[in-house]
C-alpha cells in the first residue's frame, strides 16, 4: 500500500463543496487515506450493487475526507441516477472536476442520455467538449444533427449502422431517418439484413426490416432457425422480398452445413435468383467453407466471382461484399496449389475497401501475389519493383508482416536506435500529470478498469518524448501493460526496452530453460497472454502471467512432479513452471512449430491438430487461415513478439522472423510419434 499512500499525499487537494457535505480542512493521514482507499472499493461494490444510498454515503466521505480519487465515487453516484439529472447537476458535476476523466466520460454518458430525451438543444451544446469522442452512438446522433443542418452524413451512417452488432437508439434513429429521407435504400436495408443473417444476429436482422415494414421481418425466426424448411418451400425468388429470404436462409443454412447450402444453390436457387443476390450467396458459402477450411471454398468463391462479374462488369468493386469476405477469399487462395492462385489474391484485395488495403497484412500478400505473377526476365521488372515498393511500405512496422516484408526484401529488419535518455524535466512532467497518478493509484488498489481508462485518457495527446517518459512510470511502478501499451504509441522515438521488457528475467529464463524452450519465446508468449500482470484472470478462469487453465495446472503439475495446490496458480515461479512446462509439451506434440504450439497454447492442442490437415503450406500463409480472429492474431504476435525478444535477450542489431516460421505445416507425418492425446 506504499503506493497509495505516496499518491494519495500527492494529490490530496481541495474539493469543491458538495452541497450537504463540507471539505475537510486538514490533509488526511495515512491511516485515513487508507480507511478512505477501502471506502472507495466499497463505493464501486455498492455502485455494481445497485446500493444508491451506501454509494451515496462512501460518496460523502471520500469528499469529506479529501481523498484524490473521490471524483470517480462521484462519478459512480451520479452516473447511477443519470436518467432522473438535469443539465444544471451535469454542469455542476464539470465544474468540480474540470479536465479530468471521469467529466469526459459522464459527459459521453449524458451525451446519449440527451439523444434518448431528444434533447438535442443541449445535445448540440455538449457534444464539441466531448474529448474522447470514441461512442459510435454518440456519433450516431450527431451525425443526425448534421444531418438536420444539411451536411451529408450517409457514409458515416452507413459505416455506423453496418458496424453495430446490435442495434441501438441512436444508429437506428439515424438510419431510420435517412432512409424516410431516401438517403438510404431498399437494398441497403436487405444487405444490413442478410450480413446479420451470415452472423446469425437475428435482433439485428429483425431490427433493419422494421424500415421495410413490420411484415418483413415476420419469417426471420423460422428463417434463422430452420432455414432448410424456407428453403424447401415453393417461394418466388422472382420478386426482391422472396429472393432476399432465399439468401439469408441459404447463408444461415451455409453456417452449419456449407455442403447443403451449396447443393441448394446449384440445384435450385442460383438460376432463380438475380446475379448479384446469387453471387452474394456463393460468396457466403464460399466463407462459412473456408472458415472450415475445406477444400470447396476456393471453387465456390470462384463461382461466387464469376456471377459477380456477369452481374456488373463496370464496377471496381465486387458486388455487396465486404472486407471480412474478401479476407477469406484471399485466404482460401493461399491455401490452393495452382498457379492463378495469386492472380485470385490479387482480385481479392483489389476489391477491397481503401483502408482494408492499407492493412499490412494485404500489403504484403498483394505484394507477394504480384511478384509471383511477375512475368520472367525484363518483362517482368516493372510488377517486380511494384512488388518491391510494397514491401518498403510496410517493411519498417514492428509487426509480424514488417518484418517478413524486410525479409523479402533479403535484409532482415534492423532494430530502431534507442531514443536518448529520458530527462530529469521529463520525468517530473510525467510525475505531475495527476491523471497518470490517480491511474496508478487505481490499479493498486484493484480497480484495473477504471485505472486504465484514466490512463488512456491522460495520454491521448503526448508526443513522443511525453509517451516514453509516461510509459517509464508506469514501468517504474512495474504497472507493465500500462508501460508497454504507452510505449507502443510512439512513432518516432522507439524504445523496443520498453515495448519489450524483461520483468522476471532470471524466473522466466530458469523456467524456460528447465524445460528446454528458447526464453525468448517464452516472454513472446507472455507478453501477449498477460503483458505480465501477475494477477491477470481471464474470463474463462486462467490465471498468471501464462495465463493457466485450473485444469490445465492441475494435470501438468501431475505429469511433471510439480508441488500444486489452486492457490499457487497465481504464485510467479509456479505459474512459470506450469505454463512453461505445458507448453514445452504441446510444442513437442507438434514436432518442434512454435506457430502450432502457440495456437494449440491458445485454443487447446485438438483445434491446431485440425488445422493443420490439408496441403502443406508456409507458416505465414498457415497461420494467415487459423478460423478463429483471436488465436489468428495470437500466433502472429507471439512469434512477432519472440523475435524482438531474441534480438533484445542477446544483444542483436537485428530481428530474425523466418527462422521461427519452419518447419512448414501439413498433416503429421507418418513416421512421427503418436499425438499426446491427453494434452488438455
Amino acid at each position: 500500500m506504499k503506493l497509495i499512500a505516496v499518491v494519495v499525499a500527492a494529490l490530496a487537494v481541495g474539493i469543491g463543496g458538495m452541497g450537504r457535505v463540507e471539505a475537510a480542512p486538514a490533509q488526511a493521514t495515512q491511516t485515513d487515506a487508507r480507511s478512505l482507499d477501502d471506502r472507495l472499493v466499497q463505493a464501486r461494490e455498492a455502485l455494481r450493487k445497485r446500493d444508491r444510498a451506501k454509494l451515496a454515503a462512501y460518496r460523502d466521505a471520500l469528499v469529506a475526507g479529501r481523498h484524490p480519487l473521490a471524483m470517480w465515487a462521484d462519478y459512480w453516484e451520479l452516473n447511477n441516477r443519470l436518467s432522473e439529472s438535469n443539465q444544471t447537476e451535469l454542469d455542476a458535476f464539470y465544474t468540480r472536476w474540470p479536465g479530468t476523466y471521469v467529466e469526459d466520460r459522464l459527459r459521453n454518458d449524458w451525451l446519449l442520455e440527451l439523444g434518448r430525451r431528444r434533447d438535442w438543444r443541449n445535445f448540440a451544446t455538449e457534444y464539441p467538449r466531448f474529448k474522447f469522442n470514441d461512442d459510435r452512438e454518440v456519433s450516431c446522433y450527431a451525425a443526425l444533427l448534421r444531418h438536420h443542418a444539411g451536411d451529408d452524413v450517409r457514409a458515416a451512417a452507413r459505416a455506423s449502422w453496418f458496424a453495430q452488432r446490435d442495434g441501438d437508439d441512436g444508429c437506428t434513429l439515424l438510419v431510420t431517418t435517412l432512409y424516410t429521407a431516401r438517403q438510404f435504400s431498399a437494398g441497403d436495408v436487405w444487405l444490413k439484413a442478410r450480413e446479420a443473417a451470415e452472423a446469425k444476429r437475428l435482433n439485428a436482422a429483425r431490427q433493419a426490416l422494421t424500415l421495410l415494414g413490420e411484415e418483413a421481418g415476420a419469417p426471420l425466426t423460422e428463417l434463422f432457425e430452420q432455414p432448410q424448411r424456407v428453403l424447401g418451400r415453393r417461394t418466388d425468388a422472382s420478386s426482391r422480398q422472396g429472393a432476399e429470404y432465399v439468401v439469408m436462409a441459404l447463408a444461415r443454412l451455409a453456417a452449419n452445413d456449407p455442403v447443403a447450402a451449396a447443393a441448394e444453390l446449384q440445384d435450385r436457387w442460383q438460376t432463380q435468383l438475380p446475379p448479384d443476390a446469387a453471387a452474394w450467396a456463393w460468396a457466403s458459402v464460399a466463407r462459412q467453407a473456408a472458415m472450415k477450411l475445406m477444400p470447396e471454398a476456393d471453387v465456390w468463391f470462384q463461382r461466387a466471382s464469376t456471377l459477380a462479374a456477369t452481374a456488373s462488369r463496370d464496377r471496381e468493386r465486387d458486388l455487396d461484399w465486404n472486407d471480412d469476405t474478401l479476407a477469406w477469399r484471399v485466404r482460401t487462395a493461399l491455401r490452393a496449389a495452382d498457379p492463378g492462385r495469386w492472380q485470385r489474391v490479387l482480385d481479392a484485395v483489389a476489391a477491397m475497401s481503401t483502408a482494408a488495403q492499407a492493412d499490412p497484412t494485404w500489403v504484403y500478400w498483394k505484394a507477394r501475389a504480384i511478384h509471383a505473377t511477375a512475368k520472367s526476365g525484363t518483362d517482368g521488372d516493372a510488377q517486380r519493383t511494384a512488388a518491391s515498393v510494397l514491401f518498403e511500405r510496410i517493411a519498417g512496422q514492428l509487426n509480424f508482416y514488417g518484418k517478413l516484408a524486410a525479409e523479402e526484401l533479403g535484409r532482415p529488419q534492423a532494430l530502431p536506435a534507442r531514443p536518448a535518455a529520458i530527462t530529469p524535466e521529463e520525468r517530473v512532467q510525467a510525475h505531475r500529470q495527476p491523471g497518470l497518478t490517480r491511474a496508478l493509484t487505481l490499479i493498486a488498489l484493484g480497480l484495473r478498469s477504471e485505472g486504465v481508462r484514466e490512463w488512456n485518457f491522460s495520454i491521448r495527446e503526448l508526443s513522443d518524448r511525453q509517451l516514453l517518459a509516461a510509459a517509464q512510470r508506469a514501468c517504474d511502478h512495474e504497472v507493465w501493460d500500462r508501460c508497454i501499451n504507452t510505449s507502443e504509441r510512439t512513432r518516432q522515438e522507439i524504445d523496443l526496452t520498453q515495448r519489450f521488457p524483461t520483468p522476471f528475467r532470471a524466473d522466466v529464463v530458469a523456467a524456460a530453460q528447465d524445460v528446454g524452450l528458447d526464453p525468448a519465446y517464452v516472454y513472446g508468449l507472455i507478453r501477449q497472454e498477460s503483458r505480465f500482470v501477475t494477477d491477470a484472470r481471464s474470463g474463462v478462469g486462467a490465471s498468471g502471467l501464462m495465463q493457466v487453465m485450473p485444469a490445465t495446472a492441475r494435470w501438468t503439475a501431475r505429469r511433471l512432479g510439480i508441488p500444486y495446490t489452486p492457490e499457487l496458480l497465481t504464485d510467479k515461479a509456479t505459474n512459470l513452471k506450469l505454463g512453461a512446462g505445458y507448453l514445452k509439451l504441446v510444442l513437442d506434440d507438434f514436432g518442434g512449430s512454435q506457430a502450432l504450439a502457440a495456437a494449440g497454447y491458445n485454443a487447446g492442442p485438438n483445434r491446431p491438430r485440425r488445422w493443420r490437415e490439408g496441403p502443406v503450406m508456409e507458416v505465414a500463409a498457415w497461420a494467415e487461415n487459423i478460423p478463429f480472429h483471436e488465436t489468428r492474431d495470437y500466433v502472429k504476435k507471439v512469434l512477432s513478439n519472440a523475435s524482438y525478444y531474441a534480438a533484445v535477450l542477446g544483444g542483436k542489431p537485428v530481428v530474425d522472423l523466418k527462422s521461427r516460421l519452419s518447419p512448414l505445416v501439413g498433416p503429421r507425418a507418418a513416421d512421427a510419434p503418436a499425438e499426446n492425446r491427453q494434452l488438455p
